[in-house]
């Protein structure tokens, strides 16, 4: 059996792979004419299309990651406190560009001071000057200028916004906490969670099944209320399903387990999509937006299986270099995730708009799948430039 190494290097690709189909299916999400399973999948059907899959394996993947990130502190010598800090300012930074997404979503676009497009740019802008990896070189007092000039700025667009209608006019809320604020808050439990336990296996095992719990007795009726921050606990499962793979992969491989390593993570991939099928009918069905139990446990049995295979392909056979072309998605993510906003925004600002044949069927589908290698371009352009957030 081959021998693995202790960092998972195929993270990073799965972390690519992963924010670069995000990329592609929120654009061909305005295609016209392409295959239902492409698709998502409307709230009240009981399945899911590609596009579904996609989120879920996003938060598994920030799973597979946390523990990285907080023992790396610990190996810095960070504290309980430093760490503790670390953990609630990335979830703030996560959980207030979601907020301020979401409310993008609600822009009166007719009589709001400044048109859709200008406020998004410059929201944009404003997030990176706040949560820019500022050179190591840079001096302290022109790197808090900058980050100062960010606060005022985001300051100065919560002030301004307007949303609804001139009828309804209404202020920033969190309708719904988007992509990022969903992230940040399942982050936020999670990593306490891993953080307080001291990556103890078991302890993990058991708060990962009792927040998996909390979703599906909620989804049964058992318990009909939701819980601040933690909701239905679908994101935290998910989360929380990659710590535990991460958890046991470490310690597999540190005890040179290499074969139990296989064995384990191919039964819990397998496990883990049977239980989803299992109580399909029992829960809601699948559903993506209500976040049922089916489509958490299905999507991660998917997710665990391919992350298995990258592990053969990358960590084992070395051929991540098969995947260079994304690379910039796995190692500059956020960054990634933020430029399309940039993109279509000044798309609207020329009134650029693609021709009738990259806006329908598989001309579309081909446009979005150079938009998405497009804006793996520009973040690795903006990477050589040193232009990178890091959250």
């Amino acid at each position: 059996m081959n021998q693995l190494p202790l960092r998972i290097l195929s993270i990073d690709v799965l972390r690519a792979i992963t924010m670069f189909l995000m990329i592609f299916v929120n654009d061909v999400a305005g295609v016209s004419h392409i295959p239902e399973w492409l698709k998502h999948t409307e709230a009240d059907v009981d399945g899911m299309g590609f596009s579904d899959l996609i989120f879920p394996a996003f938060l598994f993947i920030v799973g597979l990651s946390l523990p990285y990130a907080i023992q790396g502190r610990k190996n810095k010598g960070a504290d309980l406190l430093s760490i503790s800090g670390y953990i609630a300012l990335r979830a703030l930074a996560l959980i207030v560009m979601g907020f301020f997404h979401v409310n993008l979503e609600n822009y009166d676009k007719q009589s709001a001071l400044l048109p859709y497009s200008v406020y998004t740019i410059f929201l944009t802008i404003s997030f990176f000057l706040i949560w820019l990896d500022y050179p190591a070189g840079m001096s302290k007092l022109k790197k808090n200028a900058f980050i100062v000039l960010g606060i005022v700025l985001i300051v100065i667009l919560a002030l301004i916004y307007k949303g609804g209608s001139a009828e309804n006019p209404e202020a920033l809320k969190p309708h719904w906490w988007g992509i990022l604020g969903i992230i940040g808050w399942a982050y936020l439990v999670s990593a306490f969670v891993y953080l307080f336990s001291k990556g103890n296996i078991f302890v993990l095992m058991l708060a990962f099944v009792a927040f998996a719990a909390i979703n599906i007795t909620t989804h049964t009726g058992i318990f009909n209320h939701r819980l601040w921050i933690i909701g239905d606990a679908s994101s935290i499962t998910l989360m929380l399903g990659g710590v535990l793979i991460t958890s046991m992969y470490k310690k597999l491989i540190e005890n040179k387990k290499y074969l139990d390593l296989w064995i384990l993570i191919t039964f819990y991939g397998l496990l883990s999509f049977a239980f989803g099928m299992f109580i399909r009918p029992y829960a809601g069905g699948i559903s993506k937006i209500y976040a049922t139990p089916a489509w958490i446990f299905v999507c991660m049995g998917i997710t665990i299986i391919v992350f298995e295979l990258l592990i053969y392909l990358v960590d084992v056979k070395q051929k991540k270099d098969w995947f260079k072309i994304i690379k910039p998605a796995g190692t500059s993510t956020l960054t990634c995730y933020l430029i399309p906003y940039l993109l279509y925004s000044i798309f609207s600002l020329v009134h650029f708009r693609f021709p009738h044949f990259l806006s329908s069927g598989i001309g579309g589908i081909i446009r979005s799948f150079f938009i998405a290698l497009l804006v793996i371009g520009i973040v690795y352009f903006l990477e050589k430039k040193k232009l990178r957030l890091k959250v």
